[in-house]
């Protein structure tokens, strides 16, 4: 089982992600947002530092990615089997539309389109999705010194271009409607979300 939760900044994807990895003793992969050296200054400066902090979680993601192929962790029937990721590669192109310009992103593209299709399909992505005013709340309440600059105006742009990516997304999908719901703090909100996930998957890929 390759399971991946994706959504905007602040929706939870972390969180969720470590849950799902204890319930089904999945080897958890999370994105190292923090070891970005560049990302402080893109909110700062976004104009700036938008094409150094993409190919940073480009390369990143990549290396990540393929290194657990490789390992053979997501070969059927390999040791541990399972991964829970709490994000979806191709997710970069959606901020990298937002970001770059002209020549930037015409050679961020070719990079992209030539690491996409190395690596692995995940067998089921959890799209947690919320509002603007909701990802602003929760981002102020968890008070990383970098986000503070993230304005409503941009979780706007961003959450559209989830909306936009996952409308035309040909895998399977599970979208979650997180603004309406707290996992983090409700034991039956958790629950339910869990199960609802369990049945996304099938029988087959998450046997209880």
């Amino acid at each position: 089982m390759y399971l991946v939760v994706e959504g905007p900044i602040g929706v939870g994807k972390t969180t969720l992600s470590r849950r799902l990895a204890a319930r089904y003793g999945a080897e958890l992969n999370l994105e190292l947002v923090e070891e970005n050296p560049f990302l402080a200054s893109f909110y700062s400066d976004p104009a700036a530092y938008a094409f150094q902090v993409q190919v940073f979680f480009l390369l990143s993601r990549y290396k990540q990615l393929s290194g657990l192929a490789q390992g053979g962790l997501f070969a059927p029937g390999a040791l541990g089997g399972s991964i829970v990721g709490d994000y979806l590669f191709a997710k970069d192109f959606i901020f990298a539309s937002m970001n770059l310009r002209d020549h930037e992103f015409e050679l961020y593209r070719d990079l992209y389109t030539h690491l996409s299709p190395r690596l692995p399909t995940p067998d089921l992505v959890v799209y947690l999705r919320a509002e603007p005013d909701v990802l602003l709340r929760r981002i102020e309440r968890r008070g990383r010194s970098y986000e503070g600059s993230i304005s409503a105006k941009y979780l706007h742009t961003l959450t559209s271009g989830y909306d936009e990516f996952f409308r035309g997304y040909a895998g399977r999908l599970l979208t979650v409607a997180a603004g309406e719901i707290d996992f983090v703090q409700s034991p039956q909100h958790e629950a339910e979300l869990l199960a609802r996930i369990h049945e996304a998957l099938g029988n087959e890929s998450a046997a209880d």
